[in-house]
């Protein structure tokens, strides 16, 4: 039997995928041991702005951080030896070898740049440096965010010739130069998005693991097979995390793994070009984000609450929902809408 050259790619996505997972879980007892012997322990630090907050979670202070290794780490690793591999012998392993710098290049190199910051991040945090001994600043963080997205964007405009944007059922809108603003905020949106999506075990990472999903079949559909690849490796790691991850979590993923998944989301949302579908790929992420900045104008404007904590997994927990039933039915809203998301691309591209 001939394989096609479609099904081929078709296989290497499925092996990246669970060759990645089951990497990922043989290289967890390594990382937790390093977590639990280190007492790289999540530190809730008080803060009076957030009293509901803080005894919801304060039992959870001490649960190691910085479990977002596990994804970037094994991502990079799977990576980096098939890449080499590849470099030894341009047979079977040459085929396998997924880094391209037309595909893969920025946004492996956004995830582990964002990963280094978000790591010095959490480090911080657990020696309870900082902020209220929280690390990093909001304003420093959106500062260094948007530096590596700066970098993005000038590589997307000038290096690529990218300045216009796809609108589902409209077609392409040049923007010239505004097309680095709009990368920026993207890719800035995304990041903190996933942040303030990260506040249950397991939330963050099924949430992610959908958005990514979504983005997998988009890229294949649009021939980018080796950005697939990377996608299902990146997937297969998820899966691993998530397996540690679920209520009651072993670890926390930290700002080192959602600062990474968030930026990793933006970037290959510009390379597809399908930015203005990531509300429905990341509904939750978008949701996220609007409660915590209408709960601010709010209070600014009403001098009262709209919800009783932000982001909003946080006030549907104060409302006496258990943990677990706030994060599978956020999974599950994400993905019912994630699938109305790819029915519309997929109708638009019919269309088209």
């Amino acid at each position: 039997m001939v394989f096609s050259s479609s099904a081929f790619y078709l296989i290497r996505i499925l092996f990246f995928g669970v060759f990645t997972s089951i990497l990922a879980i043989l290289l967890t007892p390594f990382l937790t041991h390093i977590l639990y012997k280190y007492h790289f322990g999540k530190q809730i630090r008080e803060d009076d702005n957030a009293p509901i907050y803080i005894s919801l979670h304060k039992k959870k202070e001490g649960t190691p951080t910085m479990g977002g290794i596990l994804i970037w780490g094994s991502v990079l690793i799977v990576t980096l030896v098939f890449f080499y591999l590849s470099q030894i012998t341009n047979g079977f392993f040459g085929a396998l070898n997924f880094l391209s710098r037309s595909q893969t290049w920025l946004p492996l190199g956004a995830m582990i740049g964002a990963a280094l910051v978000g790591l010095g991040d959490d480090v911080l945090g657990v020696l309870r440096i900082g902020v209220k001994g929280g690390g990093l600043r909001v304003k420093e963080k959106i500062a260094i965010y948007t530096f590596i997205s700066l970098i993005g964007a000038w590589w997307f405009w000038a290096k690529l010739g990218r300045e216009a944007i796809y609108i589902p059922f409209f077609g392409e809108v040049g923007l010239g130069v505004w097309y680095i603003l709009f990368f920026v905020f993207v890719l800035v949106a995304a990041t903190f998005s996933m942040n303030e999506t990260d506040g249950l075990d397991g939330l963050a990472a099924g949430v992610s693991l959908i958005g990514f999903a979504c983005l997998l079949v988009v890229a294949f559909s649009q021939g980018m097979y080796d950005l697939a690849a990377f996608l299902s490796v990146l997937i297969g790691s998820i899966i691993a995390f998530l397996w540690f991850n679920v209520y009651p979590a072993r670890f926390f993923m930290g700002d080192t793994g959602a600062m990474a998944l968030g930026i990793t989301m933006g970037v290959v949302a510009m390379i597809t070009d399908t930015a203005l579908y990531l509300p429905f790929f990341c509904f939750i992420l978008i949701a996220e984000s609007l409660s915590v900045i209408s709960q601010k104008i709010y209070r600014k404007v009403k001098k009262k609450k709209l919800f009783l904590s932000t982001p909003i997994h946080h006030h549907f927990e104060a409302k006496g929902w258990p943990e677990t039933k706030v994060t599978m039915r956020f999974w599950l809203i994400s993905g019912v809408v994630a699938i109305f998301g790819l029915a519309l691309y997929f109708l638009d591209m019919f269309l088209v």
